[in-house]
């Protein structure tokens, strides 16, 4: 499971997903979450502007999962 850092209270999918390295652009996002399942804490979603918080885990199919952690 590999950390994806924020800074931030909270990160949306769609950013997520570009500083994941799953995406190149924010521009690729509604059509990779159309295309992709994705499961945030056990249950799908693919709403591009959900919230993320430190601790949540994200498995995206074909790009691996994730643990969203609080940077400092």
């Amino acid at each position: 499971m590999k950390p994806i850092s924020i800074h931030t209270d909270y990160i949306t999918l769609g950013q997520f997903l570009k500083l994941s390295d799953c995406i190149s652009t924010g521009g690729q996002a509604k059509s990779f979450l159309q295309e992709t399942p994705i499961t945030i804490n056990d249950e799908p979603d693919n709403r591009r502007g959900r919230k993320l918080v430190a601790g949540d885990i994200v498995k995206v199919q074909g790009c691996g999962e994730f643990q969203v952690v609080k940077g400092s």
